[in-house]
């Protein structure tokens, strides 16, 4: 009970930190996304701040997630995948931004948006997307999209 307790505080707490040293190029461009939706609603989850918008998908920018608010099919599963690209952040720091530019390229531009559907391929094809869910779910407990 109160061990468990102090073992997450510390583990949110270490999280944090990491986000705001190593992760800080990420954290950064999300503080701006952050100020520039403050009129959405944002929650706590896991350590991270989460701005739920109005968009089927999410983004992931270190200390901040933005994921679908709760009407949306699915947006629990998001929200899990958003928080294993955190993982990816603290592990990569700022090569993390690589895995961004691999991640959005794979999840808005036409070309891969025709390819999945043409060869009907799940969004966690892409290695960067299979990577966050899985580490989303081991970090969670939660299943992600």
């Amino acid at each position: 009970g109160f061990i468990m307790k102090i073992v997450t505080y510390v583990k949110r707490i270490l999280f944090i930190i990491l986000q705001c040293t190593w992760g800080i190029l990420p954290t950064l461009v999300g503080l701006f996304f952050f100020l520039k939706l403050n009129n959405y609603p944002h929650k706590t989850y896991l350590g991270c701040i989460d701005t739920r918008w109005d968009t089927r998908s999410g983004l992931s920018l270190g200390l901040f997630i933005f994921t679908p608010n709760d009407e949306i099919k699915d947006a629990d599963k998001i929200r899990v995948h958003e928080y294993g690209h955190c993982i990816q952040s603290i592990v990569l720091g700022p090569m993390f931004l690589i895995l961004g530019i691999i991640s959005l390229v794979w999840g808005r531009h036409p070309y891969f948006d025709k390819l999945r559907k043409e060869r009907k391929l799940r969004y966690t094809s892409c290695f960067v997307e299979s990577w966050a869910s899985k580490w989303g779910e081991l970090a969670t407990g939660e299943e992600a999209i």
